[in-house]
């Protein structure tokens, strides 16, 4: 046992952790965060993926037709509907699978939208570089875009707390047609069938010239929760509900491009919280991210609070998952906290995303412990001195380049 899992072990143990619990809790706080693929210098923000340039180009003929037109035409998932059963078709899987133009396909008859004409494309840029971002205004949109985007356009159920996801590894055969007209006017003497075969080989292990990555936003409440619970008015909460979303979202890319890794983990949550209520308010409220996880009257849970679509698989025992509560709250009380007596700092743009790869050096545990605010700011400070060379950020030139 190494000194980060004694530690780990030891807070598990002080909030009540059996140690079957305790079996449990240790798999599940696990970090994955790979730093060992970082490497310096790194320059915020990130330069973009090489698929953001073909959704500029989406953008641009969006302009004329729209977005959701522009969409259909170039994306196989808006060919077509949703219905349950569909991604067993022969249709679809050859049209998904294998980029079979879908022209003479009885089951294409499109994806259908309530108001395709709000669909919107937006190119946002994040800290971990520019990301494409389909923001839709209508509820009932947003459940079919994730359906047919990430659920193989089946009717899989999307829990009401969620407003958004990101969409990573994403097949785009529009990409692929694109680089095969590319392939075939620069081998016009060998460009046969067999030929375009041998080409597709070598581009299977290319993933970055097919495969995107993009939000999917609905406009609606953060986390399902009214803007009378937050004691604000319904259009300050629907501003602040999305910059929250949008940038909870960024965060997820923003360590899976740094750190190759994006879970469906509360930790991973807690960070991207975190990132949203700061760049939306300003400040870190502990009180907002545990109303919108269900925890705002701790120890009891409200029933449909995000927190139960972390619970992991195998999902967490009842007693676990109670225990899993108390370490949230300690820690996004320490966040808080540290946030706090760092504020002029933690607000300087140089400085937020050295930030959140701090958080990705601790776990829940440690987070929660009474050490929380030390180990902050022993991992903070290292990433200042990495990435600017002092322990002074606003003395060297910033690592924010535009």
């Amino acid at each position: 046992m190494n000194d980060q899992e004694s530690f780990r072990t030891k807070i598990l143990i002080s909030f009540g952790a059996t140690a079957a619990q305790m079996e449990e809790l240790l798999v599940y706080n696990q970090t994955v965060f790979n730093h060992d693929i970082l490497t310096y210098p790194v320059k915020f923000p990130l330069i973009p993926e090489p698929h953001v340039a073909t959704w500029e180009e989406y953008a641009i003929a969006a302009k004329d037709i729209g977005v959701f037109e522009v969409l259909k035409q170039r994306l196989v998932q808006f060919q077509f509907p949703i219905i349950e059963g569909i991604s067993q078709t022969e249709a679809y899987q050859s049209a998904n699978r294998r980029g079979v133009a879908v022209n003479e396909m009885a089951e294409a008859t499109g994806l259908v939208l309530q108001e395709p004409e709000k669909l919107q494309l937006k190119l946002h840029q994040s800290l971990a570089g520019t990301i494409p971002v389909l923001l839709t205004g209508n509820r009932n949109d947003f459940v079919s875009l994730v359906q047919a985007l990430t659920k193989r356009n089946e009717p899989q159920l999307v829990p009401a707390s969620m407003g958004a996801c990101i969409v990573s590894g994403f097949n785009n055969w529009d990409r692929i047609r694109q680089y095969r007209q590319q392939w075939e006017a620069e081998n016009s003497v060998n460009s046969s069938q067999s030929g375009w075969l041998a080409e597709f080989q070598r581009l299977i292990p290319q993933k970055q010239l097919y495969q995107d990555k993009f939000i999917i936003l609905s406009d609606g409440c953060y986390s399902n929760v009214s803007a009378s619970d937050m004691g604000l008015e319904e259009g300050e909460w629907q501003r602040l509900s999305l910059t929250i979303r949008l940038e909870h979202e960024c965060t997820h890319y923003f360590t899976r491009r740094l750190f190759n890794s994006m879970r469906n983990n509360i930790f991973d949550e807690l960070i991207a919280d975190y990132r949203g209520i700061v760049a939306a308010t300003g400040d870190y409220r502990a009180d907002w991210f545990l109303r919108f996880l269900g925890l705002e009257s701790f120890p009891n849970y409200r029933e449909g609070g995000r927190l139960q679509n972390y619970r992991g698989k195998p999902s967490l025992s009842d007693i676990a998952f109670q225990i899993l509560q108390a370490l949230v709250k300690s820690a996004a009380e320490n966040l808080q906290h540290f946030h706090a007596k760092n504020a002029s700092k933690l607000t300087d743009i140089n400085i937020q995303p050295l930030m959140l790869m701090t958080l990705t050096y601790l776990t829940l545990e440690e987070l929660a412990s009474v050490e929380a605010h030390f180990r902050i700011q022993q991992i903070l400070d290292r990433q200042i001195f990495n990435f600017v060379g002092d322990l002074n950020p606003f003395i060297h030139s910033p690592v924010i380049q535009n």
